[in-house]
């Protein structure tokens, strides 16, 4: 009777042990079909295009790692950075490529492959301002706070410089108030400020004083230590074949931005 009693029990367990952690179809790693988030509105990094098609690195990167998963299909899905965490908690996305820097709050959250480059954070002004020199000539200036992202919280939480903050939903609206005048200055990571220069041309300027290193990650879910060891190494074989300097050299070599083409260090699985 003993023996009946907990067999369902132990079949239970014996189930959620094949389903668990990083295992069989809970894994990114072997699937025929993934969907990723990109950003929709960086240029060089994740645009959408008139024909609904998306372009950049970060999507090239994505093609390439998704690839050396295993799958046949990848459908690109429009990301914003306030959706990041909970498309992936949500299964609306397998992944997120979407200049997606590693943070300690993050990682309670979501888990990480790579990171797959590291940025810089930088600042974006208008041609024309010479007064801003680096961050702390933010100080009683506009700054743009995007809505997910962690950058503006680097200059006036740990810089603590007392910029006054002007909410947007976007970088591309931040560059856009930037060049109206609405607000003084964008501060977020190198890549994406330089597709922004080389999109408007002489309007704005790379300030070119960095503050941080940003590690863009490939956000995954929770417990999927298959699927993150797995995109680990994809990004190495992307450094080591080459196509990482190119890609980055594609995207971002007319913008005069000086890139990193070698392996970066990466994140544990575990």
């Amino acid at each position: 009777m003993m023996r009946a009693r907990w067999a369902p029990v132990l079949a239970l367990a014996l189930s959620v042990t094949a389903c668990g952690v990083g295992g069989g179809s809970a894994s990114v790693a072997g699937k025929d079909a993934l969907v990723i988030g990109v950003k929709a509105d960086q240029p060089g990094l994740g645009l959408k295009k008139p024909g609904g098609t998306f372009e950049g690195f970060d999507v090239d990167v994505a093609k390439y790692v998704a690839k050396r998963l295993g799958a046949k299909k990848v459908t690109f899905e429009a990301i914003t950075s306030a959706q990041r965490e909970s498309f992936l908690q949500q299964g609306k996305v397998d992944l997120v490529f979407a200049t997606y820097s590693i943070t300690p709050e993050r990682k309670t959250k979501v888990a990480f492959g790579g990171p797959y480059y590291v940025a810089h954070q930088d600042t974006l002004v208008r041609t024309a301002d010479t007064a801003i020199k680096n961050v702390r000539d933010l100080k009683g200036r506009k700054l743009c706070q995007v809505a997910g992202s962690n950058s503006w919280k680097r200059v006036t939480q740990e810089r603590k410089v007392a910029a006054g903050l002007v909410a947007a939903a976007s970088y591309s609206q931040c560059v856009g108030d930037l060049v109206s005048g609405t607000v003084d200055a964008v501060s977020t990571d190198d890549l994406i400020l330089a597709g922004f220069a080389g999109q408007r041309g002489q309007a704005v300027k790379l300030v070119n004083a960095p503050i941080s290193d940003e590690r863009y990650g490939v956000g995954i879910r929770q417990g999927d230590v298959r699927g993150c060891e797995e995109i680990n190494k994809a990004v190495t074989e992307l450094y080591l074949d080459g196509t990482a300097s190119s890609l980055l050299h594609k995207w971002f070599g007319s913008t005069g931005l000086a890139v990193t083409t070698t392996v970066p260090q990466f994140e544990g699985c575990g």
